[in-house]
């Protein structure tokens, strides 16, 4: 591994679900010496590999993997922790000698650790975040939406109004430090990276990647996801849990509760699957010092486009 500035080097591999990530990261990894980091929000938890489609031993091929299949799905994963955890697994694989490749769909997971934003928070202040809870219990998370709207739209905009945790938190912050949330945030995306980095997205055309993403489904049936959810039910697991806002859980849940017939579930995983290649599409757009590799460019030959990476990563002279 050549360092020719301070810098370590961090090569990241990201893209819409289904695209082909985690295939193409091992190739890599393989072709540099590489480890690889899942920046992914569900394989990093056990018992949950066929709705979250975790990379088995065998695609591992001898590549080594972190932050998969290190939590129960009782415990919840967030930004905070990822970036926590990611920054240990680079500490180990800088040790060893080896180049980290940032592998997964989590774009928010992925800014955090590129430019380390700082996430540190005054917890002191309990009684307002009891208040805001009681607040929501009593008269509903639009209620809660609507204060966040008035004192930080943009914030309010990028939060869902069921996602009540981060909207307490957003809330929260401006009565703490008089300051937007999002404007905080904004100001940490401007941070300069500590890592001497190449940021990659892989890309294809819509119709090829929501083909992709119907035969991902219909095989996560075939392999058995609703067994998988039955056998996470009876060990405790609820939709109340972070764990099991992943898509296709929530939706069998939804389903073994009587909601919906099975059929309609994976309608529903379909589509709302489709929804979220979309969204991932649009953060990534909107990223800095973004390289995109669409797929199409390269006669849809993978090992193409690993050609090219490993071509840049020479000029930059990473190897």
């Amino acid at each position: 591994m050549k360092t020719p500035v301070s810098r370590p080097p961090l090569i990241i591999l990201t893209g819409p679900t289904a695209v082909g990530k985690t295939e193409l990261s091992i190739r890599l990894a393989k072709a540099v010496g590489g480890e690889i980091i899942s920046a992914d929000s569900m394989q990093v938890y056990r018992h949950m590999d066929i709705g979250s489609a975790k990379v088995t031993p065998e695609e591992m091929d001898g590549v080594p993997h972190h932050l998969i299949d290190i939590l129960e799905p009782t415990e919840d994963f967030n930004v905070v922790t990822f970036q926590t955890m990611a920054k240990e697994a680079l500490r180990g694989i800088y040790g060893r000698g080896h180049i980290p490749v940032v592998a997964g769909g989590t774009g928010f997971y992925i800014q955090a650790l590129l430019y380390d934003i700082d996430f540190t928070e005054n917890d002191t202040d309990t009684a307002l975040r009891q208040e805001l809870e009681q607040l929501a219990a009593v008269r509903g998370a639009e209620y809660l939406h609507d204060m966040l709207k008035a004192i930080d739209p943009v914030s309010a905009q990028a939060i869902h109004a069921n996602n009540i945790k981060r909207t307490i938190r957003a809330i929260e912050f401006y009565r703490q430090t008089g300051e937007p949330i999002s404007a905080h945030n904004e100001l940490q995306r401007q941070k300069e990276s500590p890592y001497h980095f190449l940021y990659y997205v892989l890309n294809t055309d819509r119709e090829t990647l929501y083909e992709r993403i119907d035969r991902r489904v219909d095989r996560m049936m075939e392999e058995g996801l609703e067994a998988e959810v039955r056998r996470l039910a009876v060990m405790g697991c609820s939709r109340q849990m972070v764990s099991m806002q992943g898509l296709g859980y929530k939706e069998i849940l939804a389903c073994l509760e009587g909601e919906y017939p099975l059929k309609e579930a994976v309608r529903i995983i379909k589509r709302d699957t489709r929804h979220f290649a979309k969204r991932q599409i649009t953060w990534f757009k909107r990223e800095r010092d973004v390289r995109w590799l669409n797929l199409p460019d390269f006669g849809n030959d993978r090992q193409r486009v690993l050609a090219h990476i490993l071509d840049e990563m020479k000029e930059q002279q990473m190897i």
